[in-house]
């Protein structure tokens, strides 16, 4: 039992998305024990309001181990316990409608993530969990029957303690990656952080600030010291600074990462996804057979938008990507984009081929941590209990959320991730209180 001089038996330390679904759990769990929330921010929920723009999409219509960077095992382990359709569920019953759109994505009905963080909100007060915001928590202490918890207001004691405070992601809303530091000094790993699901800067001289606001599908391929290390298409983004979309975010993890190691990354675009080089070549060489004088522009207007088609002669022009003195009666050189598609030289056509299938894309740099969604590293998974999410190395702790070093793709993924850890954490360490050693082994039950 716990000691009777103990200010709470269970305190969640980060109440964002994983903090309030394991306090949440944790309180229905063990309604006669006493939950309680500490958040350094003076409002909270600032990510889950901010997220999916403005209108929070918590979770995914089908959720994988793939969808996820992390050991496939480990994730299945932990999702499978509180799965996709255990979070829908629980929206619900929390008076959130829910809605699956044509991408699989699911948002709240009315569109604003102010429902969900609402309901969160009112769930812990209705289970009597105190929130105690603008409760900064700098240290954590073991002592001989639980934990000190040192906070910007003072201490406070627990019996167990529950590590939601998140990474380094979106620092604006009061993610710093403090809470590594602290399970650090407990006892525990945190593998290199790095900004994930973040858009790219590409440099000046590249043709995307004339694109900006459009959007289409795309293949991005990572490569690293020449070896392929991702390959994915999606819909990207062309913007003022660079690209982003959910192709750009997803596959950002391997380039930033790469490049903060030193590996020499490289990226680069397909336009016409799943068409290999033949094809394409294929077809534009039909296109070169017809008569009249369909230009290079409209040609490729037929399966792109036209600013890109226009604005990707134009690069290639420019850089002499295309042969720079067109055979004779064609177009003048700067208007690469106005030659007819029948006076296209089959070294000019190949070019074209390469560029609308690996085109070169001249990544300077990622845009940042205020810009990134998710964190990518933290507290190895094979340091927690994949049943429970109690710590291997330090009894009565549970590490829940983007504290771990796993990063799911853009559409859900991440938060499903933050309701199946918070809710393992919650049960678990409430089924825990009458164990005397502090285990943090406990099985969180398989929700129904």
């Amino acid at each position: 039992m716990n000691a009777p001089n103990h200010d709470t038996d269970i305190a969640v330390v980060g109440a964002g998305a994983a903090g309030l679904a394991a306090a949440i759990f944790a309180a229905q769990c063990r309604p006669d024990r006493r939950v309680v929330l500490l958040d350094g921010a003076t409002r909270i929920g600032a990510k889950i309001l901010v997220s999916g723009g403005g209108r929070c999409n918590v979770t995914h219509a089908r959720v994988a181990p793939i969808d996820f960077n992390a050991p496939a095992r480990v994730v299945g382990q932990i999702i499978q316990r509180f799965d996709e359709q255990a979070a829908s569920r629980w929206f619900e019953s929390l008076g959130v409608s829910l809605k699956h759109e044509s991408t699989g994505k699911i948002f709240p009905t009315t569109d604003t993530a102010r429902t969900v963080l609402g309901a969160l909100m009112r769930r812990c007060d209705q289970l009597r969990v105190p929130i105690m915001n603008g409760h900064r928590v700098h240290e954590v202490h073991r002592t001989p029957s639980g934990y000190a918890i040192h906070h910007q207001g003072g201490e406070i004691t627990a019996t167990r303690v529950i590590m939601a405070t998140g990474g380094r992601s979106l620092p604006k809303t009061g993610s710093d990656g403090q809470g590594w530091s602290i399970v650090e000094r407990l006892g525990h790993r945190v593998t290199p952080t790095y900004p994930a699901l973040v858009p790219l800067v590409l440099a000046e001289t590249f043709f995307h600030r004339g694109l900006s606001g459009i959007s289409h599908q795309a293949t991005l391929t990572t490569r690293v010291n020449e070896k392929t290390v991702d390959c994915r298409t999606g819909d990207l983004l062309w913007t003022h600074f660079g690209i982003s979309g959910p192709v750009v975010m997803d596959a950002s993890r391997f380039w930033v990462i790469a490049h903060a190691e030193n590996q020499n990354p490289s990226m680069s675009i397909g336009f016409f996804p799943g068409q290999p080089f033949h094809e394409v070549d294929r077809w534009l060489s039909q296109a070169t057979d017809q008569p009249g004088r369909r230009t290079i522009v409209a040609t490729l207007a037929q399966r792109l938008p036209q600013r890109v088609a226009r604005a990707l002669c134009a690069y290639l022009q420019h850089s002499d990507r295309a042969a720079p003195n067109p055979p004779p009666g064609a177009s003048p050189p700067g208007d690469f984009a106005a030659t007819a598609m029948n006076q296209l030289s089959r070294a000019q056509r190949r070019a074209l081929v390469h560029a609308l299938t690996c085109l070169a894309l001249p990544v300077v740099r990622m845009r940042g941590w205020n810009y990134a969604e998710v964190t990518a590293g933290g507290v190895p998974l094979g340091e927690i209990f994949s049943h429970s999410m109690g710590s291997r190395n330090v009894p009565g702790l549970y590490l829940i959320g983007e504290m771990l070093d796993c990063d799911g793709r853009i559409g859900g993924f991440n938060f499903q991730w933050a309701w199946s850890t918070g809710y393992l954490a919650g049960c678990a360490a409430a089924q825990s209180l009458d164990h005397g050693d502090l285990k943090g082994d406990c099985d969180a039950p398989v929700a129904p």
